[in-house]
This record gives C-alpha cells, sequence and structure tokens, in this order.
C-alpha cells in the first residue's frame, strides 16, 4: 500500500464484448476480470482494471463499461487486432446458445513495466485470464495480495488466494485440497448452485448458495470473486467473505451480463 494514498484494488485481465443476437439485439461489456473489477467497484472499493482492447468500434463498449461504473479508462492498453468479443444466439424463449468466442488482444496482452510498477502499489491484486499469469505472479511476490481466478488462468505459485470453479457435479474438496496442498494459502472453489467450500490451513468453511431470480447467470461467478475480495478488504472472517460472495453473486443472476447496464438510448449518450 503506497503512503498517503486510497488503498485501491488492481484487477487484470481480460475484457470481452457480449453480443446478444436473436430474440435480443445488443453488445455488452463482459469479461471475467472485466466483471470483477466493475462488481468491486459498484461494492465501493477503488479500483484499476489492467487490460486491452483493439483498434476496432467494439473497444467502445470496453470503455462505456468501465467509465459508466466509475473506472478510469487511463489504463486500458490498446493493441492492433479485434477487441475480444462472444457471440450470443438467444432464442424466443430466452435460452442462450454460445456460437462463437474469440479472444482478440486480450491473448496476446501483459502489463508494461511502467503498469507493473503501479500495480505493486495496490493493496491487493486479481488476476483474471490472463495467458502469462504465472510471469505476473512471479513479478509480485512477496509485495502484494495476490488473488486468481484458476477457472481461467493457469498456475498456482506466489498465490495468496485461489479461486476454482468444480461445478455442481465436481469434487470440490478434493480440487480445494490439491491447490492447498500446492501452496496456496487460501482455496475458494465454487460449486454453482451447490454454493462453495474454502480450505484456509486445515479448517473448511462452507457457504450455500443463496436464492436468486434467474435472468442470465453470465458474471455470477466473477461477482462471486468480488464479493469475497470487498468483505476480506473489509477484514471479513472467511465465512463472512463466502457469505458476501454468494450475495453478489445472486444479484448478478438478475440481470443479463451480470449488472444493470444503462439503457441503450443513455448508454450511448
Amino acid at each position: 500500500m503506497s503512503t498517503g494514498r486510497q488503498p485501491w484494488v488492481a484487477v487484470v485481465g481480460d475484457n470481452c464484448v457480449d453480443r446478444y443476437r436473436g430474440s435480443e439485439d445488443r453488445d455488452y461489456s463482459g469479461g471475467n476480470a472485466f466483471n470483477v473489477a466493475v462488481q468491486l467497484a459498484r461494492a465501493g472499493v477503488a479500483v484499476r482494471y489492467f487490460g486491452a482492447v483493439g483498434t476496432d468500434a467494439l473497444q467502445a463498449v470496453i470503455r462505456s463499461g468501465l467509465e459508466v461504473n466509475g473506472i478510469s479508462t487511463d489504463d486500458l492498453t490498446v493493441l492492433d487486432g479485434p477487441t475480444a468479443v462472444t457471440e450470443i444466439s438467444v432464442a424466443a424463449n430466452g435460452d442462450r446458445i454460445f456460437d462463437r468466442e474469440d479472444f482478440g488482444v486480450t491473448a496476446d496482452y501483459f502489463p508494461t513495466e511502467a503498469q507493473l510498477d503501479q500495480i505493486a502499489e495496490a493493496v491487493w491484486v486479481h488476476i483474471g485470464m490472463l495467458p502469462e499469469a504465472t510471469r505476473l505472479r512471479k513479478a509480485l511476490a512477496g509485495r502484494i495480495t495476490v488473488s486468481q481466478d484458476c477457472a481461467v488462468a493457469t498456475g498456482l505459485t506466489d498465490l495468496d488466494v485461489a479461486f476454482l470453479s468444480a461445478g455442481e457435479t465436481g469434487d470440490a474438496r478434493e480440487l480445494a485440497a490439491g491447490a492447498a496442498a500446492a501452496g496456496v494459502g487460501v482455496v475458494v472453489a465454487t460449486r454453482g448452485a451447490e454454493g462453495s467450500v474454502c480450505l484456509s490451513g486445515d479448517r473448511w468453511y462452507e457457504q450455500a448458495a443463496l436464492p436468486a431470480i434467474i435472468v442470465d447467470t453470465t458474471g455470477a461467478g466473477d461477482s462471486f470473486i468480488a464479493g469475497f475480495i470487498a468483505a476480506r478488504l473489509s477484514r471479513r472472517s472467511l465465512p463472512e467473505a463466502l457469505e458476501t460472495g454468494a450475495r453478489f453473486a445472486a444479484a448478478a443472476c438478475a440481470y443479463r451480463s451480470g449488472w444493470p447496464h444503462l439503457p441503450l438510448d443513455k448508454e450511448s449518450r
């Protein structure tokens, strides 16, 4: 934490434009790391987002999503190529079909040396989808608390908090125990509608999923991560952090693409 400055969180990694087509026709801003940053900001946490957009028109969707949530776009890197996009067909009954995913320039992104120095001044760094996540963790080792969404980024070295996804049918405890054996101090494994488990040292904690109005589950896992981080930053216990994560995830399900986007007529102004 830098002296005299408000503590803040750095979120590093992917963003993506979710293009809904069919019975719904709209572009939403999203992506694993992007969603965590947005949900932290919406919770009142000071956050900076470090990621890449392309030179195409879709970069405006990502910029708008950051700006409307009070996150500066100054830390965005523009790379030559396309902004990441996921194309989703929406049937008349509301079912979603994921037609195509293109990671675009996010597949080539890594923070610059100057950005690494800035990131190291945060109180917490969360890594989303980042091809060279191990390289970033190594650069930050011993300097700052580092968490990672291990469902989308590989490696467990130099990691303080690991977020894993076991799904509703996977063995969450076995998955968490494996990460803990690799040296991660706090391991959280989500299980969708079955809730989550957490392992810290030799202590296990468990949290049930909370009731939700299901409009779209996109971003629910990212919202869980943001809630957990926000609670820990407020010095909440691990059980309280799990409950906060579950509450954030349930709230995210009530909105298309994870959070209440502005109506198109206002968003375009």
